[in-house]
């Protein structure tokens, strides 16, 4: 069985390779004590990313991930101690082991609390404040920052 602490290292040990892969520089912190697992060159900028394991539910339609960190109580519950990344990261970089994908979404873009990813169309055909897995995976956001660094004057 696998605990959780080798759970978070094989999403984030992924990330790292995802993100070398596309061609971004990472550089890995110093010890555990920062807010963020690495940290990303993107256009000579540097964003701070933290790692995190998506999970399916809802039988398998959706992807979710904690946007907190800290404690989480019976029923997976958040404790007061669990605290925001706003102003800590800039990126969540989720893992999810059931797709084999690494989805790329700004801290500042997503609840605090939960991010929850669609796979397939939801079956009352809303589409309105649906997040796709499809357009938030790794190569979805390179070329999303690959257009608007060769757009900038």
């Amino acid at each position: 069985m696998v605990n959780t602490k080798s759970i978070g290292e094989i999403s984030e040990a992924v990330a790292i390779a995802e993100f070398l892969k596309a061609g971004f520089p990472v550089l890995l912190p110093f010890g555990d004590n920062r807010r963020y697992d690495m940290v990303v060159e993107v256009g000579g900028q540097f964003l701070r990313v933290q790692c995190k394991t998506a999970r399916p539910v809802h039988g398998g339609a959706v992807l979710c991930f904690k946007a907190r960190s800290g404690a989480f109580g019976p029923g997976d519950r958040l404790t007061s101690r669990a605290r925001s990344y706003r102003n800590e990261a800039d990126l969540f970089a989720a893992y999810a082991p059931s797709t084999g994908q690494v989805y790329v979404l700004a801290v500042d873009n997503v609840p605090e609390t939960a991010v929850w990813l669609r796979l397939t169309p939801a079956k009352n055909h809303q589409q309105a404040r649906i997040r796709y897995a499809e357009d938030n995976t790794l190569a979805a956001w390179a070329a999303s920052v690959t257009r608007l660094a060769s757009s900038s004057p």
